[in-house]
């Protein structure tokens, strides 16, 4: 089950350009249905399933301020 946890979008730390599709759903969390972490995720930056390093773009690897492409905030023109 550890790859259930790199797939958590509640981790401390994510970078800002990580996006998922959970992001879109405007609705209240109903505790009685279960989240699916189905494990779509893209870079803002690539606009793809890789970060501009190549690596995986999910949770448990753009939790981390060692991967250079690691940003804390984004700045919206």
């Amino acid at each position: 089950m550890a790859e259930l946890h790199n797939l958590d979008p509640n981790r401390p730390n994510l970078c800002a350009a990580l996006r998922s599709k959970y992001m879109f759903i405007w609705a209240e969390n109903d505790p009685a249905v279960e989240r699916s972490n189905s494990g779509i995720f893209w870079c803002l930056h690539t606009q793809g399933p890789l970060g501009p390093d190549g690596e995986l773009a999910e949770p448990g690897n753009c939790d981390s301020g060692e991967r250079g492409c690691h940003c804390q905030e984004i700045t919206v023109a």
